[in-house]
This record gives structure tokens, C-alpha cells and sequence, in this order.
């Protein structure tokens, strides 16, 4: 007769949340009616650069270029390393090869990030509401999180300092200053001279998660958290390729002092050796030809067009019943209803009425935000943003009877 265990879980698994947003993937794959698709933020089939990237890969990927599929450096391959230091060139993200490390997406800078720099019961500040992968990176290496609100500015600095007062300083500070995701604020200037100036007191890490910024439509550019740190080695910069090119290729990258550098890749040669070498041949190939910085602009004049769709749709069908942000960039729109709607509940409804997006709880680990909800304007067109808005008015109307 087979004995009856209890599987030896580690303490830790206890503390894996996962994310409502990866998980809405796997849900929609499901559906067999028209949905409008609002919970991903990913970039539009459309804006993905196809025909630029089919014309690398027959040149990178052809008879005679076995090289390509090898392993790689653990730092990332010479050539897109290369080619991603001469496109930073010159702007808000210059940096050094003695800083730079490849990553296998963002998501990857953040857990190495974490797992070198967090001890069980770590303070950990994130900001409220903040991006669910992030703060479950934090949480599944047994930190303690504390939620200090965002505003129209970005983090609530001040606030962050009244809420730290004179208790256990922060081990790290993780942030996502510009376009942030899920309200598409951006923190003004003096914040993040403030901020700065509190992580370099208390001694904190600063982890400066920045999917977006090369996606202003809007206002006026600002220095990076980068930049503005000038090289100390307490803020720590993470950079993908999943919002400015396509989310599928799984490269990104971090910018560190360069003594964390050998730490960083020894890390990462315990999760997955390199970062898949096909995919950062053609995301250098990409940059080397020229390609990135038209291919931006073209997404900031689409996304500008699509975010002023969804809110002029918002104001049609939501006036006086909801709030919602105005991001000069990035992909999402945080929408707030009153205390009666629950988004939670409304999420099925929606979803049967044939619009999806992520409840606003999903953002928070103590879920203070249960009348919200993020819906990405990026990957729509406006036509099916007017028809994904008023689905979700018909469910709105449906949960308040």
C-alpha cells in the first residue's frame, strides 16, 4: 500500500503568487467568442516590426550559421551589446560594457535583482498600485512589502519617508518612474532627486524598472533615474525590448555598477546559462541596421492616437461615473470607478459581454484597489477601443442593477 506525504515544499513556495496578468494569457486562449483585449499590455500584431525582422533572421539564421543557435556569453552576445551601447548612445540611458548584462526580458533584471539583494523579511518598498510581476519577484524571495501610494507625480516620495519615519529603512526601493504601469504616471523631477537623495541616506537599492520610456507621445522628456544617478551604485536599472519591439523575443537588459557585474552573471548562470542567442541575434541585428529609432516613432504617433481613443470613449460612456489617468506615454489607463462597482466581479461579466481587462486588486498585494481597473490602450485599434468601452459599460450597467 502507497504511503500518504507531505511534499517537502520549501518555506518560500508558500510565497509564490504568481500573476493575474500572465495568467489572463492562458484564460483568453479559451474564449470562443469576440473579445476585446485590454489586459495584456503588449504591443499591437501591427506594431510588431515583421518584415524588418523576417529580413535579419534570413540573414543571421542561414545555411552556414550553426554559430547562431550555440550558447552564448553569459553578459549577452558581442554583437547586440555592440550595437545596444552605440543606441544608448547619447541619451538618458548612456552607459558602459562594464555595466551592462543581457537578460532574458525584464522580468529576469527584476528576480536577479531581488535574489541578490533580498533576505527573508527584508523591507521592500513598492509602489501602490504597482506591476504584479514585480512585487511577486519580491515576495517570492520573502520580503515584507510596503505600499506607499502613487499620485498624478509618481510615488508619493514624502509620503514614502512619513510611512518609513523611524523605523527599519528599506533594503530596496523598487519603482517604475516613467509610464508606470498600471496608472501611466510619470514621476515629476523633483521626486526623483528626492528619491535619490532617500535611498542614498538610508542606504537603500533603488530598483529603476523602465519598460516604457522610450514611448513618449506626450510632454516633455526628463532625465532618467540613471542619468540622474550618475553612476552610484545604488540604483539599479532594468530595460527590456518587450514593449519597444515584441514581447516574445525574451531579451531585455540591466545596467549596474560594475562590481556587481561578475555577481549578476553568476546568478544568472544558475537559472539559464545565457539568454537565448537566436533572439539576440536578431534583436542586434535589429538596432545594428538602423532600425529601432524610426520604428519608435512610429509606435509613439499610434499609441498617442490610441490612448486619446479610449479616453474620449471613456468620456462618452463614463462621464461623472468614473476617474481615469492621462499618461504622456507608455500603454495603460487606470480607471476608477466609485466604491459600488467591484472590478473583481465585474471582470466576469465583462468577460461574457466580450472586453477583458485586469481588476485594479491585482495591483496590490493588500488589495486596495477594488473599485479600479487597468485596461491597455496600446495593442487596440480605435475602432475596437469605441466597441471594447462600450462592452464594458453594457457589464458595468449589468453588476450596479
Amino acid at each position: 500500500m502507497q504511503q500518504t506525504h507531505t511534499l517537502p515544499l520549501a518555506t518560500r513556495a508558500t510565497d509564490l503568487v504568481g500573476s493575474m496578468i500572465d495568467s489572463s494569457t492562458s484564460l483568453l486562449a479559451q474564449q470562443t467568442h469576440d473579445i476585446v483585449r485590454f489586459a495584456m499590455g503588449s504591443p499591437a500584431p501591427e506594431a510588431v516590426p515583421t518584415e524588418a525582422l523576417a529580413e535579419i533572421g534570413r540573414r543571421v539564421f542561414g545555411p552556414g550559421e550553426a554559430s547562431a543557435y550555440d550558447y552564448a556569453a553569459t553578459e549577452g552576445d558581442p554583437a547586440l551589446r555592440d550595437a545596444l551601447l552605440a543606441e544608448l548612445d547619447g541619451t538618458t540611458d548612456a552607459t558602459s560594457p562594464e555595466r551592462l548584462t543581457i537578460t532574458s526580458g525584464g522580468m529576469q533584471g527584476l528576480d536577479l535583482t531581488f535574489k541578490i539583494f533580498t533576505d527573508p523579511g527584508d523591507l521592500v518598498v513598492v509602489e501602490s498600485p504597482t506591476y504584479t510581476n514585480g512585487s511577486a519577484t519580491a515576495l517570492s524571495y520573502q520580503a515584507e512589502l510596503l505600499e506607499v501610494p502613487v499620485d498624478h507625480e509618481g510615488l508619493q516620495v514624502d509620503r514614502m519617508e512619513e510611512m518609513v519615519g523611524d523605523g527599519r529603512k528599506p533594503k530596496v526601493i523598487y519603482t517604475i518612474p516613467t509610464f508606470q504601469n498600471p496608472s501611466g504616471a510619470s514621476m515629476s523631477l523633483d521626486r526623483r532627486r528626492r528619491l535619490l537623495d532617500l535611498a542614498d541616506r538610508w542606504g537603500s537599492l533603488v530598483i529603476d524598472d523602465d519598460p516604457y520610456g522610450m514611448l513618449r507621445f506626450a510632454g516633455d522628456a526628463m532625465p532618467s533615474l540613471h542619468e540622474l544617478a550618475d553612476g552610484n551604485p545604488l540604483v539599479l536599472s532594468v530595460r527590456t525590448f518587450s514593449k519597444i519591439i515584441a514581447p516574445g523575443l525574451r531579451v531585455g537588459w540591466v545596467d549596474a555598477a560594475p562590481e556587481l557585474q561578475q555577481l549578476l552573471i553568476s546568478a544568472k548562470q544558475a537559472m539559464d546559462t545565457c539568454t537565448n542567442l537566436p533572439m539576440q541575434r536578431l534583436v542586434g541585428g535589429f538596432l545594428a541596421d538602423g532600425h529601432l529609432r524610426e520604428h519608435v516613432t512610429t509606435q509613439q504617433a499610434v499609441y498617442r492616437e490610441r490612448k486619446v481613443a479610449m479616453q474620449d470613449a471613456l468620456t462618452e460612456h463614463f462621464d461623472g461615473g468614473a476617474r481615469w489617468t492621462d499618461p504622456e506615454g507608455g500603454f495603460f489607463l487606470w480607471v476608477t470607478f466609485g466604491s459600488e462597482v467591484d472590478t473583481e466581479a465585474l471582470f466576469e461579466v465583462a468577460l461574457a459581454e466580450g472586453v477583458a481587462f485586469i481588476p485594479g486588486n491585482a495591483f496590490s498585494p493588500s488589495k486596495h484597489f477594488p473599485n479600479a481597473l487597468r485596461v491597455c490602450f496600446a495593442a487596440t485599434t480605435p475602432d475596437r477601443i469605441r466597441e471594447g468601452i462600450g462592452r464594458l459599460r453594457r457589464a458595468v450597467d449589468k453588476v450596479s442593477a
